[in-house]
């Protein structure tokens, strides 16, 4: 640490963080100030270099709302040469990102680095070397406190961190926070995971799995940059507006080059128009429409019944039917992708004209082969044999003809199950068939059986629960060749397909090796808030460990069961109560409310966002059906009519989700009003 002008604690840690910031803007200075005019060679290696400069200054942004540094660390003896840091007496600032001094010694050091891990580890019981953990305290970006814990002193007795609890506590306005000075043991153990392994998390409302799976990425960027750059990341949400909320995360850890997605956004190839029937979609995305497309990209090979004869200049090259059978029978027995193995057919028979050549005394080249397989005889055999697939024309027929359907799901599916998996009316074409959104995830299986989806280095797929077989299928294929992240809670699964166990998944997904953890220490949600909700589990969840949570929050929870009136002026008058406290307000109600409400709010002069839409101090107040509420957390939220919540359902079990869903996203207080009964586990 420099040298200070006081002996007030308090103040020498102000005064790190001020020249903590300075050097950070030299730091930035630095790199603004390159000139790259005379190390570049060509105009894309300047484009590379300028674009690659552009994002570290981006990343040596400082926020000033951001705290540059949250916690410190005084070890008792030299950290070894493989943490990269140390020596003996020192003490190390943990923060959001690295920040070094003129000489080069570090003022800051980044959370992910190995000397950091003893933050969020350490305990009495293993302190790993640490004399002391300092937590800071902010208001405003200001540092405006600090707490000691004395790790290797035993008259010292253990005792809940204030702060902590004021840092996950704190109202929340805008977008998602990052997490990093709130981490907890078994989150980090999460967090620090290799990179070559899968890892599925199941963790209950307010576990914090969503953040931990954001802040695996960022570590796995920190520890595997070079590796991720070049193959790339991937975080796949519900919904738009749940990307929305997330957004801001890695940013706010210097990570810029992350991609979001939706599945739906993922299997793109053709327009949703359309919506299924509940059974029609279940059964597109069961697996076995795997198999069913398999067969209908292969439906159109043929065995060749005419020889395939080349001539070349005064010569006639004749390859006869039985080795074009076999060659053919060769590349379909290899399972290799129909657009490869298409692509093989023509050189292979080529090679077999090549080989007569030489028999005939010739001595072709590599050429000469490929002038062959260009041959319009040969183009003849590979187009009446293995012709060409375009996947959407492919799944458009598929479920559009009743014979070729039939053919493809002999022994699959039962003619029932066909027949509901059948368009009401056959598509005309590709553009104007209405496409649901099973359809483009049968489209984009069908395109990888045609030609391989490229893979990427790292996923992280957040409520999983709520995938089918053949949307894991689809995910799976983005990272055959990387890992995953699979965050859920089988408790919240809300589709008619929803995730019976995690291990079915995986295997979906194409990692049945992954290893599952379970999260049930709850850090969000107030305990009492969480065991009533926790009544549904036994209907929606049987095998599932209920939650817990370390925040004792009495008065947290409220019931009111409204006697007169549809019950709007009892929401208005719950919506105004929850605005008098700081932080953000969600109401949540049933799909089929929010227009009536919305008009209500509208008239009270009460302003409203739509999710997805970054709340500020002047507009707190969020309308959330229940259909978009998963995976968003609010500081007080309002619960409008239980009963049409679980209605706007298909079925009851999939309403209780959806009514657990909604019960789950308030982190300091929640206030249920209803009309109708509660459901027999809430009464």
């Amino acid at each position: 640490m420099p040298a200070t002008s006081t002996t007030d604690p308090l103040q020498r840690e102000r005064e790190h963080l001020a020249a903590s910031r300075a050097a950070l803007r030299a730091m930035r200075e630095d790199v603004e100030s390159l000139d790259i005019r005379d190390v570049t060679g060509t105009w894309v290696t300047a484009l590379v270099l300028q674009n690659q400069i552009e994002a570290r200054i981006a990343a040596l942004a400082d926020l000033s709302h951001t705290p540059l540094f949250f916690g410190r660390l005084d070890y008792l003896h030299a950290i070894s040469e493989e943490l990269g840091e140390g020596g003996g007496g020192e003490n190390f600032y943990i923060g959001r990102r690295h920040v070094h001094d003129a000489d080069g010694d570090p003022m800051v050091i980044d959370w992910r680095a190995p000397v950091s891990q003893p933050f969020y580890r350490a305990s009495r019981t293993e302190p790993m070397d640490v004399e002391r953990r300092r937590r800071f305290g902010y208001t405003g970006g200001e540092l405006t406190a600090y707490e000691d814990e004395h790790l290797t002193d035993p008259a010292e007795t253990e005792q809940a961190s204030a702060l902590l609890a004021a840092e996950i506590e704190k109202p929340r306005v805008g977008p998602m926070r990052d997490i990093v000075a709130t981490i907890q043991p078994e989150q980090d153990e999460i967090v620090r995971s290799d990179v070559t392994g899968t890892i599925c998390v199941q963790g209950a409302p307010g576990t914090g799995k969503t953040a931990v799976g954001l802040h695996r990425v960022a570590y796995l960027l920190y520890a595997h940059r070079e590796r991720l750059a070049r193959t790339g990341t991937l975080v796949i949400g519900p919904n738009n507006a749940f990307l929305s909320y997330i957004e801001q995360v890695l940013p706010a850890l210097g990570e810029l080059d992350v991609a979001q997605a939706t599945v739906q956004q993922l299997v793109g190839h053709v327009e949703v128009k359309g919506e299924d029937a509940p059974e029609a979609a279940r059964l597109k995305g069961d697996a076995r429409m795997a198999e069913v497309l398999r067969r209908a990209v292969r439906s159109g090979i043929t065995l060749p019944t005419e020889p395939c004869v080349v001539v070349r200049g005064s010569r006639r090259w004749r390859v006869p039917v039985y080795e074009l059978v076999e060659i053919i029978e060769e590349l379909k027995g290899r399972e290799v992708r129909y657009g490869a193995a298409r692509d093989a057919l023509p050189q292979r028979i080529a090679h077999a004209v090549l080989l007569k050549m030489e028999q005939g005394g010739e001595a072709p080249d590599d050429r000469v082969q490929d002038a062959v397989a260009r041959n319009s005889a040969v183009k003849a055999v590979v187009k009446e044999c293995w012709p060409a697939v375009d996947p959407a024309k492919l799944v458009l027929r598929l479920l559009s003809e009743p014979e070729f359907l039939a053919g493809c799901a002999e022994g699959v599916l039962t003619p029932e199950e066909q027949q509901a998996v059948l368009w009401p009316k056959p598509g005309r074409s590709v553009k104007t068939a209405r496409w649901t959104a099973a359809d483009a995830v049968l489209v984009d299986e069908a395109t990888d059986l045609v030609q391989r989806t490229p893979s990427l280095g790292h996923v992280v797929l957040d409520e999983a629960q709520d995938l089918s077989p053949m949307q894991y299928r689809a995910v799976g294929r983005r990272c055959t060749t990387g890992s995953a992240t699979v965050l859920g809670d089988l408790a919240q699964g809300t589709t008619p397909w929803a995730t019976a166990s995690w291990p079915e998944a995986l295997r979906h997904l194409g990692k049945p090796e992954a290893h599952v953890e379970e999260l049930t220490k709850g850090f969000r949600v107030p305990e009492e808030v969480i065991a009533y909700a926790s009544r549904l589990l036994p209907a929606i969840a049987p095998g599932l460990a209920p939650a817990s949570s370390v925040r004792e929050a009495p008065g947290s929870l409220t019931i009111r069961q409204i006697v007169d009136g549809d019950g709007t002026e009892a929401v208005l008058t719950a919506c105004r109560e929850a605005l008098e406290h700081e932080g953000s307000t969600g109401l949540i109600a049933a799909d089929a409310r929010i227009p009536q409400l919305a008009e209500a709010l509208t008239a009270a002069g009460l302003p409203h966002l739509s999710p997805g839409t970054e709340t500020s101090a002047e507009a707190r107040l969020t309308l959330v059906p229940a259909s978009l509420a998963k995976g968003l957390e609010y500081d007080y939220v309002v619960l409008d009519e239980p009963a049409a919540v679980i209605a706007g359902e298909p079925d009851e079990r999939t309403g209780l989700r959806r009514l657990y869903v909604a019960l789950t996203r308030a982190v300091s207080g929640l206030t249920v009003l209803h009309a109708e009964p509660l459901p027999e586990q809430l009464r």
